[in-house]
């Protein structure tokens, strides 16, 4: 028995081919992003916007609170609910001291995050305040769009607008500041058109026309071009060449409603070989990733409800998506690890320290005899594994006593297609299959009928359990009807599946024979009704 034992050999799991399409590098840096929270907010979430200095928090703009979340943990740090109504846009600015905020009253607020305090209210805008938004490098100045059609520039220090720019004829739910300049802002409107401001002036310098209600704009780190989103489109202008459309994005099906872009950085990996890229959220529930070099989609993903906000860290670490639901969800790709085995750093000329020497194990030293006992291979060694006698499973402990029917009883019990498929191959070449199928009763034959209903369209598993199928109803025809379970799965799954590839497969099987098994089928489910 013991030499039987050690002679057997295992059945091996069905391995496939490897797929042909594997992930591209831009497919592999989004997919590290995993889950890090998903914390449920009261109303939608309007509004995200991470600080710029590192850490990275992230304010989260929903029904009348701003909340932030630290950039690390995604956990709350803060919350700034001082608001009488609706907020919208809490922005950071350049050195994430303050934070300014509109809000339903047509009110723009400036914030303290230490104490939380009011430190500004700059009052003027008739209508609701949708956007606010700090220059890239001003740290005096805000400016704001209202659903008075009107954009404001402010001065922070009096809480008094220097200039209000006029010219859009619907609600302004949006803009940009352009990277470049602390003149030169972009402002989107349901007018369908979006003006390019000149704040020394203050004229409109450029108007684009998108065709749709404008949603959000967004510079690029150039400051020569400028995205729009309206409608299912996403626009991509060129403001040095006078406003010409370069290309237009189409691959979302409903309102895209957020854009943002990677950062450019200085080192190289898979992701910015051709950085930075465009990401687009949508109200059909898609983010969406597109290289600017070729304007093609290079990863999607898909969240269970309406995307209405995005906002993504300057390190493109932690990623950040609001639904209209107020669910939040936040996502964090980890940070390389450090190898181990990186260079020292070059000692200085000037540095006279004395290295310490390893000390040297004699032969004379017990610990000389125990050398390498706590050492890992290296790369590149030859390690050679002590062989462990493994545990065989449930099936092949059958399959070694020639108990064939126990055997696929207990492969289909583990619900693993490869397994269950590596087991009859097995049956087939010992030439007991037939034996393994016939003779069973009721519940253990639901399992196999299961399976045949399940896998039997498979291209994979297709050659193999179609014969399988035709076996079984050869030896249960006379018998079929007896369970009310086994004639559904046999009336309603079985032959349904074996006569669509019959369709495609002519001469397998021919539908007379079929229509034969059916008419059984009912004539017996009738007599067991009755």
């Amino acid at each position: 028995m013991d030499a039987g034992r050690n002679d057997y050999v295992p059945v091996k799991a069905k391995a496939y081919p490897a797929s042909k399409n594997p992930l591209s590098a831009d497919a592999r840096f989004w997919k590290a992003f995993k889950i890090l929270a998903t914390p449920q907010h009261i109303g939608a979430v309007t509004s995200i916007q991470f600080s710029p200095v590192d850490h990275h928090d992230f304010a989260v703009s929903s029904s009348t609170r701003v909340t932030i979340y630290d950039g690390i943990t995604g956990e709350v740090k803060k919350t700034i609910s001082r608001f009488t109504d609706v907020a919208y846009s809490g922005t950071f600015r350049s050195d994430g001291q303050l934070l300014a905020a509109g809000g339903e009253t047509g009110m723009v607020q400036i914030f303290d995050l230490g104490s939380r305090q009011i430190l500004r209210q700059l009052k003027g805008h008739k209508g609701a305040v949708h956007w606010v938004r700090y220059a890239p490098q001003d740290k005096l100045h805000v400016l704001s769009a209202g659903d008075d059609r009107t954009v404001r520039y402010w001065d922070v220090a009096t809480s008094e607008p220097l200039s209000t720019l006029n010219g859009h004829t619907d609600y302004v739910r949006c803009g940009s500041a352009s990277p470049t300049s602390n003149d030169l802002w972009a402002s989107g409107s349901y007018d369908h058109t979006v003006r390019l401001w000149d704040i020394r002036t203050p004229k409109c310098v450029l108007q684009l026309e998108h065709e749709k209600p404008l949603e959000d704009v967004l510079f690029f780190p150039s400051g020569g071009l400028l995205a729009s989103a309206g409608g299912t489109d996403v626009k991509i202008w060129d403001i040095v060449g006078g406003g010409r459309l370069v290309q237009t994005l189409g691959s979302h099906q409903k309102t895209v409603t957020s854009l943002t872009m990677t950062a450019p950085r200085e080192s190289s990996s898979a992701l910015e070989q051709d950085a930075p890229r465009l990401l687009t959220s949508s109200l059909d529930g898609h983010v969406r990733v597109f290289d600017l070099s070729s304007f093609k989609v290079t990863h999607a993903a898909k969240y269970p409800h309406p995307l209405v906000s995005m906002g993504l860290s300057t390190s493109s670490q932690t990623l950040a998506v609001g639904t209209s639901s107020g669910m939040l969800y936040i996502r964090q790709r980890k940070a390389t690890e450090i190898k181990e085995d990186q260079e020292e750093k070059p000692k200085s000329l000037l540095d006279t320290t004395r290295s310490k020497k390893p000390k040297q194990l004699r032969p004379n030293n017990y610990r000389y005899f125990l050398r390498g006992r706590s050492e890992s291979a290296a790369e590149g060694d030859h390690v050679l594994v002590k062989p462990q006698k493994g545990k065989l499973n449930a099936q092949d402990k059958f399959l070694r006593k020639f108990m064939y029917r126990e055997a696929l009883s207990a492969a289909l019990a583990t619900a693993d297609p490869t397994v269950v498929i590596a087991v009859m191959e097995e049956l087939v070449a010992r030439r007991g299959l037939v034996k393994a199928i016939s003779n069973r009763d009721a519940p253990s034959l639901e399992p196999l009928l299961a399976f045949l209903c399940k896998y039997i369209v498979m291209p994979k598993q297709t050659r193999l359990l179609v014969p399988v199928a035709h076996l079984v109803l050869d030896l249960y025809t006379e018998s079929l009807g007896v369970s009310p379970t086994i004639s559904h799965l046999v009336r309603v799954n079985l032959i349904v599946q074996i006569l669509m590839f019959s369709r495609s497969c002519a001469g397998v099987v021919t539908r007379a024979v079929l229509e034969m098994i059916q008419m059984h089928l009912d004539c017996r489910s009738s007599m067991f009704i009755t």
